[in-house]
């Protein structure tokens, strides 16, 4: 008598699982469903038996990271809360930080490629994020009364990064160290007191010199994966920006895939020219750690479209400029993490390592909140970007007095 096979009970959870996986790993337009099927060990056909397609399954995948937040957190609605604020702040960032590390290989969806929500579930994600923010402040309500909403929102916001940002990097430690090293970062950051009236004399520049066509070519690229994303992009649409015919890219570069290299590397390449020059300049390890810190979000600020597409769509990148990117960056990320270990001997160099992912994190999502497009950034949103940077990789000290935020870029509700 042959067997009967059955049809696992926890398919549905499989499949969400091998999506969220696929998606996170790979990007929502490099996956296929016979990718996800291959990952459940079952045919297409089958699995299109629970879900009607690819961007369902994506939807859903995004959506339930942002449901897990909110699940989490959703005890501080449940009263009453006997825990004192400063208690209640841990057990929020702590329940957090439990979800991103379980979440850790799919968990740069919601914060990296929720560009591809339509416009309905884009809207419930972005309510699903509030909430989640929302929770995070009401212990701060308490702890920092002084603050007005865009503070709340900007520390609150910036706490969520330094958490998401193991979902950027595969930098690895012990998972209590990692929870606890995390826990410090965000509790750290709420603590920052974001600095007021700050004049655009202060800002450090980092202007590049255009060289003709070839810049521009690169420049009008990013701007497109930017506004468009890398897939919605033509080389049609990079020469029409550039004013030249599409034959003409050709000549500098062998397609779309090759532009989208040349400008990460020539990023990378720069971010690591800044390491360079700044110890052969500077003996002394937190003034060198200073420096950097004021060349990356100078650079940051002054090509936003680069810092937004570094982090949305480099999973588009062919595998052997992958390779030779993720090297630089390594070495980048080494050479900083040394600096941080002789500044703050606490952290020792695996723990440095994940705190320097949290900072630049933090600058790539904290700088989209505050104003990251302002007219090449506002002096005040890049000293409140700097100052969070600043407390997310040294520490801060606890805003007593506030001051108050007039003229912050930042359009959210109290």
């Amino acid at each position: 008598m042959s067997s009967v096979r059955r049809r696992p009970r926890n398919r549905k959870a499989q499949i969400a699982r091998a999506a969220a996986e696929a998606f996170g790993e790979s990007g929502y337009h490099a996956v296929s469903m016979d990718d996800i099927a291959t990952r459940v060990g079952i045919s297409a056909a089958a699995l299109y038996r629970h879900a009607a397609g690819k961007y369902q399954l994506f939807r859903d995948a995004v959506l339930a990271l942002g449901t897990q937040l909110q699940d989490c957190t959703a005890f501080v609605e449940e009263p009453p809360n006997p825990l004192e604020p400063a208690q209640l702040r841990d057990q929020i960032l702590t329940a957090l930080i439990d979800t991103a590390l379980a979440n850790r290989s799919s968990g740069g969806l919601y914060r990296r490629q929720a560009r591809y929500l339509v416009d309905d579930d884009h809207v419930l994600l972005m309510d699903q994020l509030k909430s989640v923010n929302r929770r995070i402040q009401v212990p701060l309500r308490e702890l920092r009364p002084g603050l007005a909403a865009p503070q709340r929102w900007t520390l609150s916001a910036a706490a969520l990064s330094v958490i998401g940002s193991v979902a950027d990097h595969h930098a690895q430690l012990g998972h209590p160290q990692l929870r606890e090293l995390l826990l410090g970062r965000a509790a750290t950051v709420l603590n920052a007191e974001l600095p007021q009236g700050v004049s655009r004399e202060a800002v450090v520049s980092a202007a590049e010199v255009s060289a003709g066509r070839y810049e521009d070519v690169l420049r009008q690229s990013l701007i497109l994966f930017h506004r468009r994303g890398y897939h919605q992009t033509s080389v049609e649409d990079i020469a029409g920006a550039v004013g030249m015919p599409a034959s003409g890219i050709y000549r500098y570069f062998s397609g779309k895939a090759d532009i989208l290299a040349a400008s990460f590397r020539r990023a990378a390449d720069r971010v690591s020219a800044d390491v360079a020059n700044t110890l052969a300049a500077e003996s002394d390890p937190g003034q060198a750690l200073d420096r950097l810190i004021e060349a990356y979000i100078a650079r940051s600020f002054e090509n936003p479209e680069l810092a937004h597409v570094y982090h949305t769509e480099r999973i588009n990148l062919p595998p052997a400029d992958d390779k030779v990117l993720r090297n630089i960056q390594r070495a980048t990320v080494e050479a900083w993490a040394q600096l941080l270990t002789a500044v703050r001997p606490q952290f020792g160099v695996a723990e440095a390592r994940i705190v320097v992912h949290a900072g630049f994190a933090v600058v790539v999502d904290i700088g989209r909140l505050v104003g990251f497009e302002d007219a090449g950034g506002a002096p005040q949103s890049r000293a409140w970007v700097r100052t969070l940077m600043t407390a997310t990789l040294l520490g801060g000290d606890v805003a007593e007095e506030p001051a108050d935020t007039a003229g912050v870029s930042v359009d959210l509700s109290a």
